[in-house]
């Protein structure tokens, strides 16, 4: 693991924060061009961005720090700051809602489509969250349960740290992403509506990824990010069926 990748003047430079900068990154530029394919100008792709950047990490820090705080047996409040201020934590639930909320108001205060952009959204948002999965592995967060198979992995410098070797779910939720990525990629021009495509594989996803997790349960046996992505899953799914069911029949040629 690669927490820190360079320190100049004793600023560290957090792989984590590398590998979330470049999915940000990658996220713009297939937003540039499924916005192009739409006929619309490839440069908002950079307004969106600046939105979602902002929001998104607002909104992914302060979810893990209240998470956090509510976890703690004491001194919440200190846990809060710790959590805020800490190298690792950007929680991905938080920052997809904040995200979401914050390119939603970009694109009515700059007069953009918004269904173009939710479109454009969910054939870039898998590889930018994968990219940001390959990040928490870097830096030692988000594992999962203790294993003996040859590919566990153990996180000595990790949050928390383990020595003994363990699920790398950060990578298993990457390789699911990128193939959630592809999909959706090759179904953009046929998908009734391609948002709720997305919602409903990443919450299968993010469900799945959990049985590994080592994160409490809350209910039913089910940790929070498991029921995050149940609701994912029925609402994706009722957005679907409602758009399928509203598209305009195809007419034989």
């Amino acid at each position: 693991m690669y927490p820190v990748l360079w320190a100049p003047f004793g600023f560290e430079i957090s792989s984590f924060g590398v590998m979330v900068a470049i999915g940000f990154l990658v996220s713009e530029r297939i937003v540039a061009q499924r916005l192009g394919e739409q006929g619309l100008p490839r440069e908002l792709s950079s307004t969106i961005l600046l939105y979602a950047v902002v929001c998104g990490i607002l909104g992914a820090k302060l979810y893990y720090a209240v998470d956090m705080a509510l976890q703690a047996d004491a001194d919440a409040s200190g846990e809060f700051w710790r959590a805020l201020f800490s190298r690792g934590g950007l929680t991905w639930f938080g920052g997809f809602v904040a995200g979401v909320l914050g390119v939603t108001i970009g694109t009515r205060l700059h007069g953009i489509t918004t269904g173009a952009v939710a479109a454009a959204v969910a054939n870039a948002a898998p590889f930018g969250q994968a990219c940001g999965r390959i990040g928490c592995f870097l830096v030692g967060d988000d594992y999962g349960r203790p294993t003996d198979a040859w590919y566990g992995v153990a996180f000595p410098e990790g949050l928390p740290p383990t020595a003994v070797p363990v699920h790398p779910t950060q990578l298993y939720e990457a390789a699911w992403l990128v193939a959630i990525g592809v999909l959706l990629w090759r179904r953009r021009a046929s998908s009734p509506l391609l948002f709720a495509e997305y919602l409903l594989l990443a919450g299968i996803g993010r469900f799945a990824v959990e049985i590994l997790r080592i994160n409490p349960r809350i209910a039913l046996g089910l940790s929070a990010a498991q029921w995050i992505g149940l609701a994912m899953v029925a609402i994706g799914g009722a957005l679907w069926l409602r758009a399928r069911r509203s598209r305009p029949p195809r007419h034989a040629t």
